[in-house]
Order: C-alpha cells, then sequence, then structure tokens
C-alpha cells in the first residue's frame, strides 16, 4: 500500500564482525474495501493502525 520495502545493513556483534541483515517492514494480508468491493491486499500495520487502509469485516 504505501511501498514499503526491506532495509538491510550489518550485524555488528562485539567482534565487530559485519554480517549482512535486513529489516523486514511488517505488511499484513488484509481484506480491504476498494471502490466498494472487498479486495484481499497486503498492507503494512503502520497504514492499518493510522486508518489508510479501509478494513473490510
Amino acid at each position: 500500500m504505501c511501498g514499503k520495502r526491506p532495509g538491510f545493513g550489518h550485524n555488528k556483534p562485539w567482534s565487530k564482525k559485519k554480517t549482512n541483515r535486513r529489516w523486514d517492514p511488517n505488511i499484513q494480508t488484509v481484506s480491504a474495501a476498494l471502490s466498494g468491493r472487498a479486495k484481499r491486499i497486503n498492507a503494512c500495520t503502520s497504514c492499518i493502525k493510522a486508518g489508510k487502509v479501509a478494513v473490510a469485516s
């Protein structure tokens, strides 16, 4: 919905040996009301909480 993508960086433990890691956004499949019809979409939880996605019940 909002175009969130994974963030990339490094794990950095005490030994300073950096390894790659990724931070995934919390994406949920919800049934949303789009143009009067219920449709399943992928939306991040921050958009669902903010009310940017009209969740169909």
